[in-house]
């Protein structure tokens, strides 16, 4: 089974690769109100922290074939938006959540995945795709509504109780094929009290899919300033994968 790093949306699209309804206009009701939700959560936003359960689903083999969990943190420096990732277990249908500590960067243009066990660092340049990017990293997340119908084709599809919170589930079907040849659509389901993300299911062409969980989200506190940077040692190396 492969082994994987489920990272908001954005960066698995960085790290492992860089069907829809019909569509309805943003402008309509009930989606303008959800749109108008997260316009004003990315308006206020300086950061969260949040819980996170994340699967990979294997359509060949019929089972979800990785489990991640740990805790993730963004927050708003500037005009950009940073995020670190703190994977702390990992496993299998086949086998038990164990230790797997993982941590994952983005920040100035950069992401960087840390991996103790191995003492290295894989760093990739988003370069030119910086700014496109950014808007996938903060998907449901600090990401505006009147962005995310820049980026992808907006369908409300209803509203549904995730882990007693009440939701507005939400299609995205990416507008650019590069991106569609990936992940052919997405769901989000939007908190209706805060604006912001509580879960999000990214289906690849094959049937594949990540699905992300996200519980005890705490909005606008502090984050110190140390957990946006990677514990490394003086032994640390760094490798920079092209393509």
């Amino acid at each position: 089974m492969k082994s994987f790093t489920f990272i908001p949306i954005a960066l698995v699209w960085c790290f492992l690769r860089i069907a829809s309804g019909p569509q309805q206009s943003p402008v309509e009701s009930p989606l303008n109100d959800v749109l108008k939700k997260m316009d004003a959560a990315a308006a206020s936003f300086r950061g969260t922290q949040a819980e996170f359960e994340w699967d990979a689903y294997e359509k060949v083999i019929n089972e979800i074939d990785e489990y991640q969990t740990g805790t993730i943190y963004y927050r708003r420096v500037g005009k950009e938006i940073e995020m670190m990732a703190e994977v702390k277990k990992a496993g299998s249908d086949l086998q038990k959540l164990k230790p797997e500590p993982k941590f994952v960067l983005f920040s100035k243009g950069k992401v960087r995945m840390y991996q103790p066990k191995t003492d290295q660092i894989t760093e990739f340049d988003l370069g030119k795709n910086r700014g496109d990017l950014q808007s996938y990293v903060v998907l449901g997340f600090g990401g505006s509504g009147q962005d995310l119908v820049k980026t992808f084709d907006v369908t409300y599809v209803g509203a549904e109780t995730i882990g007693g919170i009440s939701t507005a589930k939400l299609q995205l079907v990416p507008k650019s094929e590069k991106v569609r040849n990936t992940y052919k659509q997405i769901f989000l389901w939007i908190d209706l009290d805060r604006g912001i993300s509580v879960q999000q299911q990214a289906f690849e062409p094959d049937g594949n899919y990540r699905l992300a969980k996200y519980s005890g989200i705490r909005i606008n506190e502090k984050i110190p300033d140390d957990v946006f940077k990677l514990k490394t040692t003086s032994k640390t190396q760094t490798i920079s994968p092209s393509g």
